[in-house]
């Protein structure tokens, strides 16, 4: 008999409450992929913020306009290297429900912001050209299988044409990829100068302005600079990282973070006990049979060794396929809700993390079973039932 046999059938003897406990792990690792996996998707934005860039926008709030002249205002103050604006649209496709992520910007500007947005030289000419063209990201036009030279009617639920019509046609002139695939790219970009010339309202005015500076240690320097040159106006500015920026519109939905490290150490919290539990109970019950081993010669560090090594396989045999169920949910997600949701993928570093956690959980709930059996004196276990 190997070893290995042996360990699994220690862990089969009680077939129903091992079973219970397997799932228990199972569900928690299935919980905890999904939702470390969901934070790092919704961190992305923060975590691929340039550290030279800046974003700056209505100090009331970013919902609120700015008048265009600022963009010129702003490209003058010193340090700024280069400067662009976006416009939300509020653009959906065929049903209000379908929203997308629709922009209006300055075309040129804004891919020398964003140097990690990829797309063929011809194609960025062609939409340079178009003024009735658009970018659109890669993962979006997947999503509804647009390809360059495909004419989308979008519609917004926001802004209307001055001959009243609230639907745009446009061009899909390019798509646009990123190196990294944990970069978000469902996104559609349309010239700003063609949506500013057709809208009934809010002539010549701005969402936001996205600044990179020359220095990132200037960063503070710059900002204070542009509010205060806008200070007692009508439109004042707030202007932050873009980084910062970035968590704080993801913070508007709740402190994400605190929300899945609540209910993951909550989740785990509980498969420490119930798995610990059923470790104790298990060596208890075959306290006679080690006390038996040990008569027979066997020493108690290599007992102590086999019942961790029967506790890190409990961890294992629920942990792993808890993950391969995340891996398959985190997928249909993806597939399903794409329009809402960042990519959900998980990453090895995800995968590292879960590891090194089963590996704990299975030390935690082995340490002290393995200890008693270290301890348990032959006459003392073969004297119980």
């Amino acid at each position: 008999m190997t070893r290995f046999h042996l360990l699994r059938k220690n862990l089969t003897r009680k077939k129903l409450r091992s079973g219970l406990t397997l799932f228990s792990i199972l569900t928690a690792f299935l919980i905890l992929g999904v939702l470390v996996t969901f934070q790092s998707a919704m961190d992305a934005g923060v975590d691929f913020a340039g550290a030279d860039r800046l974003v700056s926008v209505n100090k009331i709030s970013f919902t609120q306009p700015m008048p265009y002249s600022y963009y010129r205002r702003v490209a003058a103050v010193e340090g700024v290297r280069n400067v662009t604006h976006a416009n939300w649209f509020g653009g959906y496709y065929q049903d209000p429900r379908q929203f997308l992520a629709v922009f209006a910007v300055e075309a040129e500007s804004y891919l020398d912001i964003y140097p990690e947005f990829i797309l063929p030289e011809d194609q960025r000419e062609s939409w340079l050209k178009d003024r009735m063209g658009a970018a659109v990201g890669k993962v979006l036009a997947d999503q509804y299988g647009w390809k360059v030279g495909d004419t989308i009617p979008l519609k917004s639920n926001i802004f209307s044409q001055r001959d009243g019509s609230q639907s745009w046609d446009f061009n899909i002139s390019a798509i646009i990829t990123a190196d990294d695939p944990a970069v978000d790219t469902r996104f559609f970009l349309l010239h700003y100068d063609y949506f500013n010339e057709t809208k009934s309202f809010r002539i010549d005015y701005l969402g936001w302005l996205i600044i990179s500076v020359d220095d990132p240690a200037e960063n503070e320097a710059v900002s204070q600079i542009i509010d205060t040159m806008f200070t007692n106006s009508p439109f004042e500015t707030k202007t932050s990282s873009e980084a910062a920026f970035n968590k704080a519109f993801i913070e508007q939905i709740g402190d994400i973070g605190l929300i899945i490290t609540s209910v993951v150490g909550a989740a785990f919290f509980t498969i420490l006990l119930v798995a610990g539990n059923t470790m104790a109970l298990a060596v208890k019950e075959r306290s006679r049979e080690i006390a038996v081993m040990k008569a027979l010669g066997f020493s108690s560090p290599r007992l102590f060794r086999m019942v961790l090594a029967e506790s890190l396989l409990m961890a294992l045999a629920g942990g792993l396929p808890g993950l391969g169920l995340a891996w398959l949910l985190l997928g249909a997600l993806s597939s399903q809700l794409g329009g809402f949701l960042p990519p959900l993928i998980m990453t090895s570093e995800v995968f590292l993390q879960a590891l090194a956690l089963m590996v704990g959980l299975g030390l935690l709930t082995g340490a002290i079973p393995a200890w008693s059996v270290l301890r348990l004196n032959v006459v003392t276990g073969l004297q119980r039932s």
